[in-house]
């Protein structure tokens, strides 16, 4: 992640936070923030992700408590107390700075609950309801290689959606995601991971089959829409597959089964543009420097 996004992820907490403490006066206490400390490490589904991000913090509960409990605990309170939320983070652009006083509270370090010989085989271990995303199927859902980003799909055989949320099994807890230029709400899409993005694309909402899709990058909370210039034609239930630089889509139906498809180039740093072929520059062959032969040594006698 680089430190743009880091600085936005703290930012983003940092306006929760204080919304909770100025816009709805429920600040977050530290008994709140100890109890989020130990919940995490009660119920944490990946023990040892949750040591590391205990050594990363220098194991230090007061660190821990601020940089790990706080953004979870905030964006969960804030979900619970406020319906309004979608216009008070509309307002955060034109707030003044965030402006944090000097806290300090006693914390325990949590231990972390390790189960023996790590996750049994064969077992279920139920997953956090707290600020999980509404019911839904026809969804999608993709690993980052720590987290599970669960997006759009129908609720109730009625309404599709565009909403989305991601679990961390290490804190065992869920954080919604932005809907700002999201695309429409469908189901029957696919989605892929790049290592970077959440490609989504296709499906339907039972109106329109769609063309259309985004790229969601967790790391700054925002979404870009994909292109639609020479993409396949509208279409749920696509399968897509990752290349390691393209999403290759073929299939699906719209009426009727398609065997059509289309290949969606997406770089993680730069707008995708058609790369030119290379073309060869001429070599010039340098001219022979005359040299003049030298004369004869004579033979000595």
């Amino acid at each position: 992640m680089s430190q743009a996004q880091l600085e936005k992820k703290v930012t983003d907490y940092l306006h929760n936070s204080q919304a909770l403490e100025d816009h709805w006066h429920r600040p977050l206490t530290s008994e709140q923030l100890q109890a989020e400390m130990d919940r995490m490490a009660q119920h944490t589904k990946q023990p040892e992700v949750l040591h590391e991000l205990f050594d990363a913090l220098g194991s230090d509960p007061f660190v821990i408590a601020e940089c790990l409990a706080r953004p979870v605990l905030a964006e969960r309170t804030l979900a619970t107390v406020a319906s309004a939320r979608e216009s008070w983070v509309a307002k955060q652009e034109t707030q003044v700075p965030v402006t944090m006083t000097a806290v300090s509270a006693n914390y325990t370090l949590p231990a972390i609950a390790t189960p023996s010989g790590g996750c049994i085989d064969d077992t279920w271990t139920p997953t956090s309801t707290a600020s999980a995303p509404d019911a839904r199927y026809n969804h999608t859902a993709v690993w980052t290689g720590s987290e599970m980003i669960v997006w759009a799909g129908l609720n109730n055989g009625i309404v599709c959606l565009n909403t989305s949320g991601i679990y961390n099994p290490g804190m065992d807890s869920w954080t919604p995601t932005s809907t700002t230029n999201a695309p429409e709400a469908r189901e029957f899409h696919t989605a892929v991971w790049t290592g970077s993005e959440m490609i989504a694309w296709g499906g339907t909402d039972n109106t329109t089959d769609f063309n259309t899709g985004g790229r969601y990058n967790p790391g700054t909370h925002s979404w870009t829409p994909t292109s639609t210039t020479n993409a396949p034609i509208g279409r749920a239930v696509p399968t897509e597959v990752w290349t390691g630089s393209e999403m290759i889509v073929w299939r699906g139906y719209n009426g009727n089964p398609l065997n059509t498809g289309g290949r969606y180039c997406a770089q993680s740093l730069a707008t995708p543009t058609p790369t030119p072929t290379a073309t060869s520059t001429p070599r010039v062959t340098p001219t022979p420097r005359f040299r003049p032969t030298p004369a004869p040594r004579p033979t000595p006698r």
